[in-house]
Formats: C-alpha cells, sequence, structure tokens
C-alpha cells in the first residue's frame, strides 16, 4: 500500500509542480500591470497565500473526518478553478476579480504541498524523511517546466485574445484539475484511513514484532518543526516574489524571468531524495540547522550581489535549497510528534501557520522593495533565518512521551 501510495503522489505531484510554478512566476508581474505598480506586485502574492491558509485548515479536518483522497481532490479543484478566474480577470481587466481567484488558486498551493504527508502516512518512522523527499523530487518536473512555458503558453492566450500574462494560469488550470481526478480515481485506499486503523491495532500486540519503543518529541517537536516551516516559508516567499519585478526592472526579459524562477524550482524539489535520507540518518535538527544556514547566504546574495541574471540564479538557488530542508526536516518534525489519531488536524493547523506567514512575507515585500531596495529585502530575509537557532533550542527542551513504531 505505501509503494502504491507513493506512485499517485508521484503523479499528482508532477501535476500540481506545474499548476504552482506557472501562476506563481508571473503573479507579481499581472499584479503590478494591473493594480499599478510595484507596490502592490506582493500582495496578490500574499492573497493567493491567505487562500492557501484557509485550504490547509479545510483540507486537514476534511482529511481527519474523511480521509486524504476527498481533502486532496476538493483543494485541487479549487485550484483549477481559481486559475480558471485570473484568466478572465484579465481577460476583463479586473483587479477584484483578479484578487478573488487568486484567493481560491491558493488552494492547489496548499493541496499541493499536503500532499507530502499522504507520501509519510505509511511509512515507518525511520523513513519519514524519504517518503516525503520522494513526494517533493517528483513536483520538479512539472515546477521546472511551468515557469519555462511562461512564453509559449503566452502565445496560446495572445492567439486566444487574451493578455499575454495569462498564459500560464491556463497551463495551471489544467494541471489542477488534472492533479484532483488523479487523486479521486487512484488514492484507493486511502493511506490515512490505513494508518489510522492500523494504529488502533498496535496497542493490542505491544510485544509484536517492529512495535519496540521510540522517544518522540511532543509539545516541543510540534513548535519547533512548525518554527522551521514558518520560517523558510516567509524568507522563500518574500525574496521569490520580489525577483521577477526586480528582474523586469532591469531590462531582463520574460524567458530570463522564467529561467531564473525555473532553477530557483527546481533547487526547491529536486534535493528532496536527498533532504529526505539526510533527515533520517543525520536527524531532524541537524538538517533544520543547515536550512538556516542555506536562508542566510540566499539573503546575503540578494542583497549583496549585482542585478545580473547570473546572480539571480545564485541567490535564488541558495533560497530554494535552504527551503527544500527546512520544509523536510520540519515535516519530519511534525509528523514525528503526532499520532494517526491527530496528525490530520494537527498537520492542518500548522500548514495554515506556514501559508499566513508565506502570505505576510509576501505582502511586505512590495512595501519594503517600494521604500528601500530589492537588496534590503534581501538582507532582511536572511537575517529572520538566524530565529530557527532559538526555535529549534526550545524543540529540544520539549517533554518525551514513548511513540510505537510502524505506520504510528
Amino acid at each position: 500500500m505505501q509503494r502504491r501510495t507513493l506512485v499517485v503522489v508521484v503523479l499528482t505531484q508532477v501535476l500540481g509542480g506545474a499548476g504552482l510554478a506557472a501562476g506563481v512566476s508571473v503573479g507579481a508581474l499581472l499584479a503590478a500591470q494591473m493594480l499599478g505598480g510595484e507596490g502592490y506586485a506582493g500582495l496578490p502574492i500574499g492573497i493567493l497565500t491567505l487562500g492557501s491558509a484557509l485550504t490547509a485548515y479545510l483540507v486537514g479536518r476534511l482529511t481527519q473526518q474523511r480521509g486524504r483522497r476527498p481533502g486532496l481532490a476538493a483543494g485541487f479543484a479549487a485550484g483549477g478553478l481559481g486559475a480558471i478566474g485570473v484568466v478572465v480577470a484579465a481577460a476583463w481587466g479586473s483587479p477584484v476579480l483578479l484578487l478573488v481567484s487568486l484567493f481560491v488558486y491558493g488552494a492547489g498551493s496548499a493541496t499541493n504541498l499536503q500532499a507530502r504527508y499522504a507520501g509519510a502516512d505509511l511509512a515507518t518512522p525511520d523513513r519519514r524523511g524519504f517518503a516525503v523527499g520522494v513526494a517533493l523530487v517528483s513536483t520538479t518536473l512539472g515546477a521546472v517546466a511551468g515557469p519555462n512555458l511562461i512564453t509559449p503558453t503566452g502565445r496560446v492566450a495572445v492567439a486566444l485574445g487574451l493578455p499575454e500574462l495569462a498564459g500560464p494560469f491556463l497551463l495551471a488550470a489544467a494541471a489542477y484539475l488534472a492533479a484532483g481526478i488523479t487523486i479521486a480515481a487512484l488514492l484507493r485506499p486511502d493511506p490515512y484511513l490505513i494508518a489510522r486503523a492500523a494504529a488502533r491495532e498496535l496497542p493490542t500486540a505491544p510485544s509484536a514484532p517492529g512495535a519496540a519503543e521510540r522517544t518522540t518529541r511532543v509539545a516541543g517537536g510540534v513548535v519547533a518543526g512548525a518554527t522551521v516551516l514558518v520560517v523558510a516559508q516567509i524568507a522563500m516567499t518574500a525574496i521569490m516574489t520580489m525577483t521577477p519585478v526586480h528582474m523586469r526592472e532591469h531590462d531582463h526579459d520574460l524567458d530570463a524571468v522564467g529561467l531564473v524562477i525555473g532553477v530557483h524550482i527546481a533547487a526547491m524539489y529536486l534535493p528532496s531524495l536527498l533532504t529526505g535520507v539526510l533527515v533520517d540518518r543525520v536527524g531532524r535538527t541537524a538538517v533544520a540547522i543547515a536550512s538556516g544556514g542555506m536562508l542566510v547566504l540566499a539573503g546575503l546574495a540578494a542583497g549583496l550581489l549585482d542585478d545580473s541574471v547570473l546572480s539571480s540564479v545564485v541567490a535564488l538557488v541558495l533560497l530554494g535549497l535552504g527551503w527544500n530542508l527546512g520544509l523536510i526536516a520540519g515535516t519530519a518534525m511534525v509528523v514525528d510528534a503526532t499520532t494517526p489519531a491527530d496528525r490530520g488536524r494537527t498537520q492542518g493547523r500548522v500548514d495554515v501557520l506556514v501559508a499566513l506567514s508565506g502570505a505576510g512575507g509576501a505582502a511586505v515585500s512590495g512595501a519594503v522593495v517600494a521604500a528601500s531596495s530589492y537588496g534590503t529585502l534581501g538582507l532582511l530575509g536572511g537575517a529572520l533565518a538566524l530565529l530557527l537557532i532559538p526555535a529549534l533550542a526550545v524543540g529540544a527542551r520539549g517533554r518525551t512521551v514513548p511513540a510505537r513504531s510502524g505506520v504510528e
């Protein structure tokens, strides 16, 4: 069942990655064009992330009640409908419809991230990092292809009588709807329901093979894991959101923007298998510390290097790597600190915090650049990553309780 689940998650993540990356790559540009100025460029991404936060909560609740399949399928479907709304808003020139549609479109982003938990539902504790890594690395194909299809999809949009920047959202709509159909049709049996049922059986056979007790950090584990996820999301979202706008101001074309964002997203997802192995073998805390260091370097690169395409690539590759390390380490911490009985609800709440934090980072990023500069934004993002050190210290003081092995 675990192998089958991972196959379905892989297929879904490829599609979801394309839907996520295609829209995010030009979201800030479309906003600046329709709302009139770079000061508003971060606002739509912030609104998108607010929609992501609401979806994370709803998908978590639905998962708790009915399993992964209905929650993930509904979330992807909503993301596809939101992308269609963005296309219509661009065609009509309606900023209000654009913001409403981006809010709904954010459902796809949240659902794409929630799918990583499905890969870990049936994994044993010493394979959770790897399972999350498999789910995330699958996003690479679609996520890298999406930004590099900006120009071709833009031509399709123009041929249909639509604005050029609406093109990537046509791709996003098709990708998210296809991901929802894949989940609804193929994620059977539901891994979360199987894990929860298996956990209920385990207490009756404490001496069964593989039921040796393990120590799990509970309160501190959730706090530390959530903080790692939040900090990585804020730093990544803030800098990534303003990079396309910054590049366009320095006369780089859409192909260059697509290249930089595509390489950035590759760095976010491609190392996931290696990161997952490191999380399992080296430890969650060590990888989380490495995440903080990588994000600090990314902020310094964005703040101090010149305005060339190469400099943007360096900064955003470091940013993507830092986010990848933090996401997998933080996710493993949260899974370790929960049981199947409460995991869906807790994961949803944690992802709400992550999404809201990303929304704040994206919304503030435009104002920071307008008031100061892109370099200042990069330095602030790097400084924020230093907060991971006290957060991990708090997690290390968390109380411990015995936890069972196997699916739990």
